[in-house]
């Protein structure tokens, strides 16, 4: 006997080895039953203020912009404007070479003087015609001669003097001055450019009217945009000042719609003001407007509204589900929401109010503060095993 023990020692140890291995494989398989407490994560109904807001990208700009131009060409003669200097309407801001146009104008000029010589001959060959012709020393044919060249006379003299006008007015726009006053943020010429102004009128300065007012033109998507109403408020921050807010108002709500790659955006303008002229022009806005506010609501999670449990999540076609259902009570978009009950979660149907992104307005139900909604299965039955590696 002893020797039978000896010679089948190692197999039998072998197979016990073994049967406790696939046993601990089979508990570790097998699916272990949880308490629903500890199973599901839950949180709490709310009752508090929310605030529905709408976001969006957008530039600072002053509310008014000036770019001053020149009617006519020239070198740049002299500059007595630089970028950030404050001046006011009427001030030069620079002079052009003014030699070619005096020039013009010193030949207009004397264009009217021989067209005033011209007319007073004019005058007198046409007197002296007419004494003629009462006394028949002339034909009626060299009166009315004497006549039209009279009339041609005033005529070349009325187009001198128009064109020594043209003249002295260009010769005047070789001096640029500022129609406003405000800062000069832009200035895109320096002495010995050439300026030319043959087809369109070029840019030299632009000026900011007043800095302590501004206002940001951000692009809405059309979905965003029937919440937004004139006189509404919004925040906004900037990169230069990540830790600010800064508060604004809607002053205008554009009609003329953007299309980029059948995006349809709309401008809102919204005003600020900027009394420590900190805000610089051209600056990216991250502007929120503030479109409803409740002082007090009742408040579920959206991340209630967002679970299902994993026996509806096997139903046909409930994968994909929305957050809210297309139904409608009394104009209110509906939510499903699930509370646990005898150990199972139940669904709710609400009617949903605004939202912040992390909260939602109910607009009615059963449901009251402090009511537990499931927000979370932290051991969904779908997985079959109780977690740790697999055997693959």
């Amino acid at each position: 006997m002893k020797s039978w023990i000896v010679k089948y020692r190692k197999p039998l140890v072998g197979l016990l080895v073994l049967a406790l291995a696939a046993g601990g494989i089979a508990w570790w398989l097998t699916p272990k039953k949880i308490p629903p407490e500890e199973r599901y994560a839950t949180a709490a109904v709310e009752r508090g203020p929310i605030t529905q807001t709408v976001s969006a990208n957008g530039t600072l700009n002053p509310v008014t912009l000036v770019s001053v131009g020149s009617q006519v060409s020239g070198i740049v003669k002299k500059l007595y404007a630089d970028f950030n200097d404050r001046v006011q309407a009427g001030q030069v801001l620079l002079e052009l070479d003014p030699t070619l146009l005096r020039a013009q104008l010193e030949q207009s000029e004397a264009n009217v003087a021989s067209a005033t010589a011209a007319l007073q001959l004019a005058n007198a060959n046409e007197a002296r015609m007419r004494d003629l012709y009462a006394k028949e020393y002339v034909t009626r044919q060299d009166l009315d001669t004497a006549v039209q060249a009279l009339d041609s006379a005033k005529a070349a003299l009325e187009l001198a003097q128009a064109q020594a006008v043209r003249d002295r007015t260009n010769l005047g726009y070789t001096i640029i001055r500022s129609p406003v006053s405000g800062v000069v943020v832009s200035r895109v010429v320096d002495v010995g450019q050439t300026v030319a102004a043959s087809f369109q009128t070029p840019t030299l300065f632009t000026i900011a009217k007043d800095l302590s007012r501004m206002q940001i033109d951000s692009s809405y998507a059309e979905a965003d945009v029937g919440n937004i109403k004139v006189g509404q408020e919004a925040s906004f921050t900037v990169d230069a000042f990540p830790n600010r807010k800064f508060k604004g108002v809607v002053r205008q709500v554009r009609l003329n719609p953007t299309t980029v790659q059948n995006v349809v955006t709309y401008d809102v303008v919204v005003s600020v003001d900027n009394p420590e002229l900190i805000l610089m022009p051209g600056m990216t806005a991250y502007v929120n407007i503030t479109v409803a506010q409740r002082k007090d609501a009742l408040l579920v999670p959206n991340a209630a509204l967002r679970f299902r449990p994993a026996e509806a999540a096997k139903q046909p076609g409930a994968e994909g589900r929305p957050e809210r259902a297309k139904e409608k009570s009394e104009g209110a978009p509906m939510g499903t929401v699930y509370v646990l009950e005898n150990g199972k979660p139940k669904a709710v149907r609400i009617p949903l109010g605004i939202t912040d992104n992390r909260m939602t307005e109910v607009l009615g139900g059963d449901l009251k503060a402090g009511d537990k909604l499931i927000v979370m299965d932290k051991s969904p039955p779908a997985t079959g095993q109780r977690g740790g590696p697999r055997f693959f």
